[in-house]
């Protein structure tokens, strides 16, 4: 049995972008499901593993983490030599443009694309009712990033250059959601982000996720 483990569901962006950076390192990993429908995230034994009760956690023996970002950070440099060369460490431009991009995919890329594919495509596999106002409010939003992502990708492959990185990776599982969506037409409109978007729910450590969520 494998040492490293992944708590959570098979919906979640967070638990999807865990596993695609471990195939990307390939990586042999446990996937624990928590049924969040019966609350398991909210109560033990779960909550010893991410006290703020959100998934995903992760134990690599010992070792656990939670939030997904800080996971693949782990990943990708703890299994450095294996795989894909996810991060751009040391000095210089390189690295300060891949910090930069880190930070630009947490903080204005996924606060509109999470809405727009919780309210258009997770909430209609549990059942709920998609809120237009919501999806009107982010759609606004969302246009001003996807203007600024084109820009970047008609200058370089992806987005800290010309090589894959975790900062490509990170946009995977919203990527995916959104391209089954009506904000599929956004993504056409921009012929740069559109390209970039393919190269990535085409890699195969993305192709191997969505086949263990179709499975799951």
């Amino acid at each position: 049995m494998s040492a490293i483990k992944v708590y959570g569901s098979m919906l979640s962006p967070a638990v999807m972008r865990v596993m695609a950076c471990l195939n990307e390192k390939e990586l042999k990993f446990q996937f624990v499901e928590v049924n969040m429908g019966a609350g398991e995230h909210k109560k033990e034994p779960f909550i010893s593993l991410n006290p703020f009760g959100l998934v995903p956690a992760f134990e690599d023996g010992d070792l656990k983490l939670f939030e997904s970002r800080a996971i693949t950070r782990y990943i990708a440099n703890q299994y450095e030599e294996k795989g894909t060369n996810l991060v751009i460490n040391g000095k210089g431009k390189q690295m300060a443009s891949f910090v930069l991009c880190m930070e630009v995919e947490a903080h204005q890329f996924d606060p509109p694309a999470s809405k727009l594919a919780f309210e258009l495509v997770i909430k209609a596999y549990l059942g709920m009712t998609t809120d237009e106002t919501v999806v009107e409010e982010s759609k606004v939003q969302f246009a001003k990033v996807l203007d600024v992502y084109e820009a970047r990708l008609s200058e370089s492959k992806y987005l800290a250059g010309d090589e894959f990185t975790l900062v490509d990776l990170h946009h995977f599982p919203n990527l995916h959601y959104l391209m089954s969506s009506p904000i599929k037409k956004m993504f056409e409109s921009r012929p740069h982000f559109l390209a970039w978007c393919t190269a990535i729910l085409a890699r195969p450590s993305s192709v191997k996720v969505l086949e263990m969520q179709k499975a799951n």
